[in-house]
């Protein structure tokens, strides 16, 4: 096991070791790994159990005094991504050699939660039931109806029966032979870190254990257990949307793999809240299985992380808030494609064309991806986080103490903001696994490039990204000992639908115009490629966004000193807080992190309270401006558009159609050279933005929400953000960026 860190601008050293006071019942025996990476040292235990206690030990190079203190929250956003030891295998390498049907029927022996075999799903279900928490809140809805308690009662039961997983390993091996077949069809290769897998195990037998996966596709979905089956780990029961329990046969197949339904639209439905709470703490207190469920809640059809939801990470802590088990280990699972399945689809999708419901005939329908190539599939199992280690000096569990456990308690201010750092932890935590192809790194160069670039011009700056991300902490998935051009071809000739190379010259690929199409659908057409480009690029945005707000902040402060830079940057982290993902209270950190990435890399020089960009860092600092020029000038449209001739009060709908037809009038004037503005998501930000700026409030009204404007305020947003509403920064061609 490796871990590395930055504090500030100093590098550390991993070592150390268990304290006396757990020495005595923690599992862990063996010395400690070491890496050598500076003057400091860090101590952490081998494996994270959760019986030890963990030390910082800084040197005196850091700005901190030498001490000691217990390993914290601020400590473990550190944890880098995966690291160059772990051990990684493809594991349908072994599928195309032996028999898929051997493989599905070998014997299943994994290690359950202490050792204990689970209980059967009816003893389970029974349990949820007959809980005192569920009896309570019953109890109070039928003094508040007046309904008989047995009509509560049996309503309560039709929803856990609707709502429950009916795990059999039968189905199991039903499933994992059926994607044995077509993970070969679909995939070049699925690879997964053995060593993290080797640490899922050991947490699972130690605590309950929550899988918190990334989402980009619904493959997502079945790639896990079917991984977790060929390890003999035990197998998740997961949360999924209700519309996958209605497709024919398919619903009740993945019921039977352990998925349990859960409805989209609970709304203010009590009951319904209080049985899926109920179930959820079951789970997690009997340790009956791991629970897969993802943080964001949705499946990004950006392809970037979403802001995550809370209500089912307030569920599965609450156990551990109540002190009903002692730890709880959240499992953050990164997976990472080289194409994503849906790709056109996500792209339809954010331009408002509505999603086709989930059918068994639309699944036999797409039977046609089996004849494309996806790449490679990284699945990436990081370290287990202790909900313990995490809460000490966060949270008060006295409070717990107070109210009887199986009553409803509504949370405190300090566990709704532990609740929300950690769900933002896990993100950060996710995107830090993430595994790049170096069509990300072509992606992010032909975004600003859309008319089209030179073969050898894109090579060249794929080239030069890659060492600029290496340099920032990616993680690169690069052919060892292939030419970078045949690299930079391989990945065109795998992303045939969204690029082409005609004659020494790359450009967009964009279905054949038909007869009589008008200007308008001659944009809708281009806005598809392009925004499936977008997503691609989006892999790697989090690796670049700070160093680009840093950029964009050095621009817009229109001075060198470091108060006014700094207060630009904390200015854009609140604009962009749902584009992208930052750890609550870490706007210092994440400053003084951003300086030290361009720094090191010779792009900006720091002199006492000054920041100034070298001349080697001009086009580095411009082309790091350029990747948020998209949002930028999404965010400006919407502002022109809020501070125009538009009504005051608004719904979401009204808003999405309105922008959209505002966007398609610039694009077509070319005012506007930008598609990002036509993403419904980033249209949906905007709105979010706006009300955590104070510019925009939203209220409920006949069971519908409706957004008012700020338009003073939403000037002064647009004002610090730039001089002008569009292109208010001028960048110089990307071409520039190689002549350094």
């Amino acid at each position: 096991m490796e871990l590395s860190a930055r504090f500030g601008t100093c590098a550390r050293r991993v070592a150390g070791g268990v304290s006396g006071a757990a020495r005595d019942h923690c599992t862990v025996s063996r010395p400690l790994d070491r890496l050598a990476t500076g003057g400091c040292e860090r101590a952490v235990c081998v494996q994270y159990s959760v019986h030890c206690r963990v030390y910082v030990y800084l040197c005196g190079q850091c700005e901190q005094d030498r001490r000691s203190s217990p390993l914290t929250m601020d400590a473990l956003t550190q944890y880098s991504g995966p690291q160059r030891e772990e051990n990684f295998r493809d594991i349908l390498e072994e599928r195309r050699k032996s028999s898929d049907l051997r493989h599905a029927v070998r014997t299943f022996n994994p290690s359950p939660y202490r050792g204990v075999p689970p209980s059967s799903v009816s003893v389970l279900n029974r349990t949820v039931l007959e809980s005192q928490y569920l009896r309570y809140v019953m109890m109070q809805m039928a003094k508040e109806s007046k309904e008989p308690l047995d009509v509560i009662r049996e309503e309560a039961a039709e929803i856990l029966e609707e709502m429950s997983h009916n795990l059999q390993l039968g189905y199991i091996r039903f499933l994992s032979f059926i994607l044995s077949k077509v993970f070969k069809r679909l995939f070049r290769r699925i690879v997964v870190n053995e060593n993290g897998l080797q640490r899922l195990q050991q947490a699972i037998q130690e605590t309950p254990v929550i899988l918190m996966p990334n989402h980009r596709s619904y493959v997502d979905f079945l790639v896990i257990s079917y991984i977790l089956f060929t390890y003999d780990i035990p197998i998740p029961v997961i949360a999924a949307g209700i519309p996958l329990m209605g497709m024919t046969l398919v619903g009740e197949i993945l019921r039977r793999s352990g998925a349990f339904f859960i409805r989209r639209a609970i709304g203010t439905n009590k009951l319904y809240w209080a049985v899926l709470s109920e179930y959820m703490k079951t789970l997690v207190r009997t340790g009956f299985a791991p629970i897969e469920f993802y943080v964001e809640g949705l499946r990004s059809r950006t392809l970037k992380s979403l802001p995550p939801k809370l209500g089912m990470m307030h569920m599965v802590l609450e156990p551990f808030f109540k002190g009903e088990v002692y730890d709880i280990s959240l499992m953050p699972i990164t997976v990472s494609y080289d194409r994503v399945v849906e790709e056109s689809l996500l792209a339809y999708e954010l331009l408002g064309v509505p999603k086709p419901k989930e059918s068994t005939m639309g699944l036999v329908k797409a039977r046609k991806i089996m004849d494309e190539d996806y790449g490679t599939m990284h699945v990436v199992f990081g370290h287990p986080v202790s909900v313990r280690n995490l809460a000490k000096g966060k949270v008060n569990r006295r409070q717990f103490n107070l109210v009887p456990r199986d009553l409803p308690m509504r949370p405190s201010e300090d566990i709704q903001a532990f609740v929300n750092t950690t769900a933002h932890l896990v993100l950060h935590l996710l995107e830090e696994n993430m595994v790049l192809s170096p069509w990300s790194l072509m992606a992010t160069i032909l975004m600003q490039n859309l008319e089209g670039m030179e073969l050898n011009v894109l090579t060249q700056q794929t080239l030069w990204l890659k060492g600029l991300v290496t340099s920032f902490g990616a993680h690169l998935d690069w052919p060892a000992q292939v030419p970078i051009s045949e690299v930079v071809s391989s990945s065109i000739s795998l992303h045939h639908s969204v690029v082409r190379s005609d004659a020494g010259r790359v450009v967009l690929v964009e279905e054949q115009a038909p007869v009589g199409e008008g200007p308008e659908e001659a944009v809708f057409r281009r806005a598809v490629t392009v925004l499936m480009c977008a997503s691609y690029r989006n892999q790697a945005i989090h690796v670049l966004a700070q160093p680009a707000m840093l950029a964009v902040a050095l621009h817009i402060a229109a001075t060198s000193a470091r108060e006014n830079i700094f207060r630009m940057f904390r200015f854009l982290q609140d604009l962009f807080y749902s584009e992208f993902i930052f750890i609550p209270d870490r706007e210092g950190q994440d400053f003084e992190d951003a300086c030290s990435l361009l720094k090191n890399y010779g792009a900006v020089q720091i002199i006492n309270q000054d920041i100034t960009v070298t001349k080697n860092g001009e086009a580095t600092i411009s082309f790091l401006r350029a990747i948020l020029e998209p949002f930028i000038d999404a965010y400006q449209v919407a502002f022109r558009h809020l501070c125009g001739d538009t009504a005051n009060s608004f719904t979401e709908k009204q808003f999405l159609s309105s922008i959209r037809s505002s966007a398609l009038s610039l694009l077509l004037s070319g005012e506007l050279k930008s598609y990002d503005v036509f993403s419904s998501d980033t249209q949906k930000n905007v709105l979010a933005s706006l009300i955590r700026l104070g510019a925009m409030t939203r209220s409920k009204r006949a069971e519908q929400s409706y957004f008012s404007t700020n338009k003073a305020a939403i000037e002064g947003v647009a004002d610090v953000l730039g001089k002008t509403l569009l292109h208010s920064l001028k960048y110089p061609e990307v071409n520039q960026v190689i002549a350094v």
